[in-house]
């Protein structure tokens, strides 16, 4: 669909490893800089639902203890690949693999502490809700 009726629920899965390591991946979609795994959300798909299979779908991985981060809005920004209005729904989650296995959406993926994170070239959007699970103290409860 090339022209946008309204704008599209998206949600972003900040998935952190045992070690409270966060994944990030590199994407065509976002040039020159880190993201996380996410995407749009199917009809009758409970946002929760689809942080699940976007993971599932993009990394190979299976999460839990999903925590609402917050929502973003995105209206025709020209850094992603392509001009459209998004409300991102960021969640943090944890994983018990390290086993990732990238789906053709990524080339390449990094874990990474928050503090190494903010060091690295991320989207704004990535920026925010790095920088909201910080302040949040979300990173202890993702930790082990």
């Amino acid at each position: 669909m090339s022209d946008q009726i309204f704008p599209e629920p998206t949600v972003g899965v900040f998935i952190f490893n045992s070690k409270g390591e966060l994944l990030l991946l590199k994407s065509h979609k976002w040039p020159d800089k880190y993201v996380v795994p996410g995407g749009h959300v199917e009809l009758g798909e409970r946002l929760e639902e689809a942080a699940v299979r976007e993971a599932k779908e993009e990394t190979g991985l299976g999460i839990h203890d999903l925590k609402l981060i917050n929502f973003q809005q995105f209206i025709y920004d020209p850094a992603f690949w392509k001009r459209r209005h998004f409300i991102f729904f960021d969640f943090a989650c944890k994983t018990d693999s390290l086993e990732v296995a990238l789906n053709h959406e990524a080339e390449d993926h990094v874990w990474v502490s928050l503090g190494e994170a903010l060091r690295l070239p991320l989207d704004s959007y990535t920026r925010t809700s790095v920088q909201k699970i910080i302040e949040g103290n979300l990173s202890g409860d993702l930790s082990g």
